[in-house]
């Protein structure tokens, strides 16, 4: 029988992409199959597939047809208004809802039989963790459920990674807003995943820590190689964090911008004083605009 999917990531919201992203290949990116980080890195991160793609609920066309590929490695943003379809269209590609038409593949798989063999880790606004289980005990919980080998000296250096050495032993109700996220992106890293969604997963933290988070964790992503999705309603941080930003309009949804972001890494907090930075947020908000009357009434 399949392991039911955890409690803890069984919430919603989505994202996609469509052009090929300029971020090196994995192999090149890390060096070898596993680090010292405690992060265990993969030779090639899976595209996914988007052909045709829509979702229903009775009446109400949540998403209208959807065609996409998103390249493996790269981190794709997905902006748009409240209500959109966002939640929607990352609970398809976590294979938590089947899509009403069309096909849905990461790599060669569905994201139905991703998720069974647990090659998938989902982050959220609100960090679900458990709060009887420590830091420790919650980064290991992201190893046992993607049924990977115990290994106390990686989720060590993960919490190390995350800033969170010497908190070890506290509980959820310790930590702070940001800390707690810290603690949930090394819960999802633990696991190994091929992909990985976060959803708003800095929209409950004060604005210096996330500035801080958006500065911290991007090399975390870069060394596991995760293909990751990531919604957000800040043009600024999709624009920092991605190699491409998607513009989804009212519902029914449909993708009404792909906006490579071609800016180099690290990405330094400098980096958004930029014109550079600030042409390609223009173009992002540009896109919500022009967006919002072509999809009609909400």
């Amino acid at each position: 029988m399949s392991r039911p999917w955890p409690c803890w990531a069984s919430r919603s919201i989505p994202a996609c992409g469509t052009a090929r992203s300029s971020r090196r290949p994995v192999a090149e990116r890390r060096g070898g199959p596993s680090s010292a980080s405690g992060i265990t890195a993969r030779e090639a991160a899976p595209d996914i597939l988007l052909q045709g793609v829509t979702r229903d609920f009775g009446a109400v066309a949540a998403l209208a047809p959807i065609d996409l590929r998103i390249t493996g490695g790269a981190v794709t943003a997905l902006v748009g208004p409240s209500g959109c379809g966002k939640s929607t269209l990352l609970r398809l590609l976590a294979g938590l809802i089947p899509p009403s038409r069309g096909h849905i593949l990461v790599g060669a798989e569905t994201p139905d039989a991703l998720r069974r063999r647990a090659g998938l880790a989902m982050a959220f606004q609100d960090a679900a963790l458990l709060p009887w289980r420590s830091v420790r005990g919650n980064v290991a919980l992201g190893r046992a459920l993607a049924r990977r080998p115990r290994d106390p000296r990686a989720d060590e250096a993960l919490i190390g990674l995350v800033g969170l050495a010497g908190f070890e032993t506290w509980r959820p109700a310790e930590l702070s807003g940001g800390m707690r996220q810290r603690a949930a992106i090394a819960r999802a890293l633990a696991a190994a995943p091929e992909l990985l969604l976060l959803d708003e997963p800095f929209g409950a933290v004060d604005e210096l820590t996330r500035e801080r988070l958006n500065a911290e964790l991007p090399p975390l992503w870069e060394t596991a190689g995760a293909t990751v999705i990531l919604v957000t309603h800040s043009v600024t941080e999709a624009v920092r964090l991605s190699d491409r930003v998607l513009v989804m309009t009212p519902r029914p949804a449909r993708i009404a911008a792909d906006i490579p972001v071609p800016l180099p890494r690290p990405r330094a907090e400098a980096l958004a004083a930029t014109e550079r930075f600030a042409g390609i947020c223009a173009a992002v908000r540009a896109a919500l605009r022009s967006a919002e009357p072509a999809a009609g009434p909400r």
